[in-house]
């Protein structure tokens, strides 16, 4: 019997190279930085001012204002107004602009816009800045 011998040379296996350990340190340094880096800021050093609203003229707000006062009244552009009665003062796809206390709940503002007039229209939250005095 004739054996036969190959014509091309064995070819060389591949080593695959297992990247598993790489990824782990990469993920242990990062946790390690995390960790480092949030201890360097205590929460008793930030301090934090909360907005406040003033009284501002009318003509410098947006238009139209839904003004949601604390005990639950609503100001639309400046003028009382309930709740039923925002369905035929407002169209659908409209944007309203929302201006809420800022001690108010905010499951509140919540509630509110969970009601059926808000549905069609489009919110968006008004929110005042001051600058502080230099």
């Amino acid at each position: 019997m004739v054996r036969r011998t190959p014509l091309l040379p064995p070819r060389a296996q591949r080593v695959q190279t297992d990247t598993s350990l790489a990824i782990v340190n990469v993920v242990l340094l990062l946790l390690l930085f995390f960790l480092a880096s949030g201890s360097l800021i205590s929460a008793q050093d930030t301090d934090i001012d909360l907005p406040t609203t003033q009284e501002l003229l009318p003509e410098q707000l947006p238009s139209p204002l839904l003004e949601v006062r604390l005990d639950g009244g609503l100001l639309l552009d400046g003028e009382p107004v309930a709740l039923s009665q925002l369905d035929n003062m407002l169209e659908g796809g409209q944007t309203l602009y929302v201006l809420m206390e800022r001690t108010a709940p905010a499951l509140d503002l919540l509630e509110l816009l969970a009601q059926p007039p808000f549905g069609s229209l489009n919110v968006t939250l008004v929110t005042i800045h001051e600058q502080a005095d230099t």
